[in-house]
């Protein structure tokens, strides 16, 4: 049986943390950014893990990184 595949979107937006959680970019930070707060636009620096509802589909996606 052939390798699984890794899928090349996922691995260019979101990194396996040790724990086995998945940390991702937050989103609404690329354009428009004029008209948000400078409030806004701080809370949206850094990384945030993935929602648990979300991790099955994530897992999916990087097969073989111990998720």
């Amino acid at each position: 049986m052939p390798k699984m595949k890794t899928k090349s979107s996922a691995k260019k937006r979101f990194r396996v943390r040790p724990g086995g959680t998945v940390k991702r970019g937050q989103a609404f930070k690329r354009h428009i950014l004029t008209k948000k707060t400078t409030k806004n636009k701080r809370h949206l620096r850094g990384a945030v893990a993935v929602h648990e509802t979300n991790m099955v589909s994530v897992a999916a996606m990087l097969p073989g990184r111990g998720i």
